[in-house]
């Protein structure tokens, strides 16, 4: 082969003296390296066979990453053009969800760390709601906010207008971390150990800035618990880290792989991590779920489907080879760590005095999480006139108002009336949380806000709950409400000839009171459903033992003895 003369033409036309050696040096090569030019043609063959083809999500995001996607936005804004396939996926990057088929517009969710909101931004949330949406604003259960129906004309706009206040909405979605949560008493709660807001900001800059946390394998929820009366939930994130005493100072026992749409909860790590190393620590975690987590399959691929395969000790080993140290070990429930106090039930609504003296937090309920720009508007004049410019939202869909002086109360109080909001603690309507429902997502079976108006409506009026419980409203598997978690989950589904129906769990429950719900009913349609609710908390009222929380009720009977309990007349 070596021998072979160098071509003087191809396809009839000559070539230069550089086409001519080119071809020489690769026969060359080949021939050095005792191989045959079918036998390069076959192995070049099987390496594009045997090379693994990217799922549709990781194909897009190879060929161009999503946060590069901006100009398309823009270039579709220009003759209102609705995303195609690939644009809808990359648009949620920049926090950008479209509707269709539910709707032909976008939903636009932002960052916002902690939950914690100045009236600034408050009122220009509403502005831009008004003025360029349906007027409507939702509160997550991730305590940030959402608005909807946006069209593709004035996406940019949109998003201009919120970066503007200080916010993003960069990585609200899709396979990214988001909204970090917190105590939404941070730095107020005379009960807490630690104020983590620094930690939160720091950690939320980091991701902001850094682009290696938008290329995960799926979405990440990340949680802090620094202690006091409202909790975080942190136990349902993929990363959850809380607050603890040990001789004296203050650390961070660290949990993963919370997940409670698949029905895990966060598993301690066995370690305890200085206030001042703990965002490190957290940044290493994450970065070895990116490199090692599931990017052949979106069913499989949350931290949780990881640790199905890997030992804690192995993703903890990985996290330190990544910090170059090893951590401090310790076992969780030992004598020498005090966890944090407990939260106390619906501690996100009413009048609480704060460590600040002669100032109080007043929690404010907003049914299914829903405001309108006007009411918005509304709370920005109190927070302004009373508080210290701001408020901070709640993961159970609600807000609360701080640094309010003992002598303004009363006036709070009645001007919230008049919003038409409410501050009082009510044990059925405080506790129910609902997903946005099939009116604006497209995954969702049932019209999960309007329903829980509805449940929250027909029981108030038929009976009085002493004690709190918990009802979350769910339209799809993907269980944005957290289903599994409440004392009462629904989770929507397709009823008899079609209608809307629940799945109805009970016993689920958070933190201390950690529980998985048990599926006792199946497909209940709705009209069906709320008779039944009143039922089951009849039946828990005339039957439990003194002192004993609904999750316990039902923790003590098996199945067949609560359906029994529940359908007797």
């Amino acid at each position: 082969m070596s021998g072979l003369p160098p071509s003087d033409a191809l396809e009839g036309q000559p070539l230069n003296a550089e086409e001519k050696t080119v071809p020489s040096g690769i026969f060359a090569s080949v021939a050095a390296k005792g191989l045959t030019f079918g036998e390069v043609a076959k192995a070049s063959n099987q390496t594009a066979e045997e090379k693994p083809r990217l799922i549709f999500e990781e194909r897009i995001k190879k060929e161009e990453h999503p946060l590069d996607s901006f100009y398309r936005i823009v270039r579709n804004a220009t003759t209102n053009k609705a995303p195609d396939r690939e644009e809808t996926f990359r648009f949620k990057w920049n926090g950008l969800f479209y509707l269709a088929p539910t709707r032909d517009a976008f939903m636009a969710r932002m960052r916002i760390p902690g939950g914690q909101l100045k009236t600034l931004q408050l009122r220009e949330i509403a502005a831009v709601a008004t003025e360029l949406t349906t007027g409507y604003i939702q509160i997550t259960t991730r305590a940030n906010l959402q608005i909807r129906l946006i069209e593709p004309k004035n996406a940019p706009e949109v998003l201009r207008r919120i970066q503007l206040t200080g916010l993003h909405t960069r990585g609200a979605g899709a396979d990214n971390i988001r909204n970090l949560t917190s105590n939404p008493t941070a730095g107020i709660d005379a009960h807490e150990l630690i104020d983590c807001t620094s930690h939160v900001r720091e950690l939320a800059r980091f991701i902001i800035s850094s682009r290696e946390f938008y290329d995960l394998p799926r979405k990440f929820n990340v949680a802090f618990n620094g202690g006091g009366l409202i909790g975080s939930v942190e136990d349902t994130n993929d990363l959850g880290v809380t607050a603890v005493r040990r001789n004296g100072g203050i650390f961070f026992r660290v949990a993963v792989g919370g997940a409670t749409g698949h029905k895990a909860f966060a598993r301690d790590l066995g370690v305890i991590v200085p206030p001042d190393e703990i965002v490190e620590v957290m940044v290493a975690l994450i970065r070895v779920y990116v490199a090692n987590g599931n990017r052949g399959d979106r069913k499989k691929a949350r931290l949780k489907h990881l640790l199905e395969s890997w030992t804690l000790d192995q993703y903890l080993a990985a996290a330190e080879k990544l910090l170059g140290r090893d951590l401090v070990r310790s076992t969780a429930g030992t004598d020498d760590a005090e966890e944090v106090m407990p939260p106390i039930a619906h501690s996100h609504l009413g009048v609480f005095p704060q460590k600040q003296s002669g100032l109080h937090y007043v929690g404010v309920a907003v049914p299914v999480g829903q405001l309108t720009s006007k009411q918005l508007h509304r709370v920005a004049d109190l927070a302004d006139q009373h508080g210290s410019g701001e408020i901070r939202l709640t993961v159970w869909q609600n807000f609360i108002i701080p640094n309010i002086p003992t002598a303004s109360l009363e006036t709070v109080k009645e001007e919230l009336r008049r919003i038409g909001l409410h501050w009082k603690q009510s044990n059925v309507a405080g506790g129910v949380i609902a997903c946005t429902g099939k009116k604006y997502c497209k995954f969702s079976l049932t019209e999960t806000k309007g329903h829980a108006l509805a449940l929250i409506d027909h029981l108030e009026k038929r009976l009085e709950l002493d004690v709190p419980v918990n009802i979350h409203v769910t339209g799809c598997p993907h269980s944005c409400a957290q289903h599994y978690m409440g004392d009462i989950g629904l989770l929507g589904t397709k009823g008899r000839d079609g209608c809307e129906a629940y799945h109805v769990c009970v016993g689920g429950g958070f933190g201390k009171n950690q529980a998985v719900g048990r599926q006792v009913f199946n497909a209940i349609p709705f009209e069906e459903l709320k008779p039944l609710l009143e039922k089951i908390l009849l039946v828990y009222l005339g039957n439990r033992t003194e002192g004993e929380s609904f999750r316990a009720f039902t923790a003590r009977h098996d199945l067949n003895a609560l359906q029994v309990a529940f359908c007797s007349e």
